[in-house]
């Protein structure tokens, strides 16, 4: 199973133990991994902002570096989204297409691509999970409370397996933490209370880690964390799942 894993570039940056789990996880379970050299961003904030027709060079890039892979994975579910969503090119629209097609969150592809009920793993901490925004309401990984449906979560049921984990769920699993990309520069007073809420929560429970599967969310939380003194750390998920 060829993968070309697409890395964030934030994670990239400020994260890169976050694309290192990802790539260990991802070959623990038997897939050829491969990391095109000259990947950038993938356009995303320009796009969030409205100036999508300044992204793309970021498009033409990604189709050169992330064409011919059978699948495409990536441990952010909003960059995922966006490659998803918005990728065109018209030079290259079947390129395009095709990696629409063909690209997944880590946990979606963990869940619906390799099909594992679970991982080998061992975490002994408390941990509360955050739901990022895009990956519940766009690429359907958890179920939405405002939706009557059967409850499920990706990353929960893998996060099950993990020895010594003990997992907490917030009581407002769903809400947004107020991250939003520039929404967190733009309206920075209403971002901070909104991570603030969430934070109360994870507080609430006694987690020591809150762990998620977008580090731009994670960033944010973690910001207002150190800020507070508050002695809780921030993990991807990826982490945990490769944690021996």
């Amino acid at each position: 199973m060829k993968v070309g894993l697409f890395i964030p570039c934030y994670v990239d940056q400020f994260y890169p133990q976050v694309a290192v789990a990802t790539l260990e996880l991802l070959e623990r379970h038997g897939c050829e991994v491969h990391y095109p050299l000259k990947q950038t961003c993938c356009g995303q904030p320009m796009v969030n902002s409205g100036f999508a027709s300044m992204a793309g060079g970021c498009d033409k890039n990604f189709i050169a570096n992330f064409s011919g892979y059978e699948y495409i994975v990536c441990p952010s579910g909003s960059c995922a989204l966006h490659i998803k969503e918005h990728l065109h090119s018209a030079e290259e629209p079947n390129a395009a297409a095709t990696i629409r097609e063909r690209i997944y969150e880590l946990t979606e592809f963990i869940t619906d691509v390799l099909k594992l009920e679970g991982v080998k793993a061992s975490f002994p901490h408390k941990v509360g999970l955050h739901v990022s925004c895009h990956g519940q309401r766009m690429l359907h990984l958890s179920s939405m409370s405002e939706k009557v449906e059967k409850p499920f979560s990706k990353a929960e049921a893998l996060l099950s397996t993990v020895d010594g984990l003990e997992l907490f769920r917030t009581s407002r699993a769903d809400e947004c933490c107020g991250f939003g990309g520039t929404f967190c520069v733009t309206e920075e007073a209403v971002s901070v209370s909104m991570g603030n809420t969430r934070i109360k929560e994870h507080l609430a429970n006694g987690v020591h880690y809150i762990t998620g599967g977008d580090m731009s969310c994670l960033m944010h939380l973690e910001g207002l964390l150190k800020r507070q003194k508050i002695d809780i750390k921030v993990i991807h998920l990826a982490e945990i799942l490769n944690a021996q």
